[in-house]
């Protein structure tokens, strides 16, 4: 402790310029510099900052479900994919009725020998405009996918569903 002390002693205060109301004047304070030893410089980085709002799929989803709603002669079609699976419904949001409900993961549509989630994204599809003659549906209001992104499985369902007209685009 005593050879620290001893180094700083040596040094000389760091002398200020200070202003006081009569004029400027050195003053003498006793600012001793620090050395560190271990010191680790990082690089300053700017980061250009991009769209800094990034919007939730699901609140557009809400958003978008209040200007289209769905008849019982032009129902709203919502396909929920989740991580393994395909739902999709017809819905009638003015009763507030599903007019047709099918998923992959129901027997009828998986087959006996089961076959791969994909394939049943299409049966699901095919059902689904089965269904929709049978209700006399010929076109639908919007197709709500509910803020998911378009998968193998999702793809699929469609090439069905398109096949028929009903995808709106």
């Amino acid at each position: 402790m005593i050879p620290r002390m001893a180094a700083l002693s040596s040094l000389s205060p760091i002398q200020f310029r200070v202003s006081d109301i009569f004029g400027t004047q050195l003053k003498s304070c006793v600012f001793y510099p620090i050395r560190i030893t271990k010191t680790s410089v990082k690089p300053f980085v700017i980061d250009a900052r991009g769209n800094s709002r990034v919007e939730s799929p699901k609140t557009r989803n809400r958003r978008s479900r209040k200007k289209f709603n769905g008849t019982q002669t032009k129902p709203r079609l919502s396909v929920f994919c989740s991580e393994k699976q395909l739902y999709a419904m017809l819905v009638d949001d003015f009763n507030k009725k599903c007019l047709f409900y099918a998923s992959t993961l129901q027997k009828s549509i998986r087959g006996d020998p089961p076959c791969t989630v994909i394939e049943a994204a299409k049966r699901v599809g095919e059902e689904l405009i089965k269904a929709s003659i049978d209700l006399k549906i010929n076109e639908i209001s919007s197709y709500d996918r509910n803020g998911s992104a378009r998968g193998e499985r999702m793809r699929a369902f469609e090439i069905a569903i398109g096949q028929h007209g009903f995808l709106p685009y």
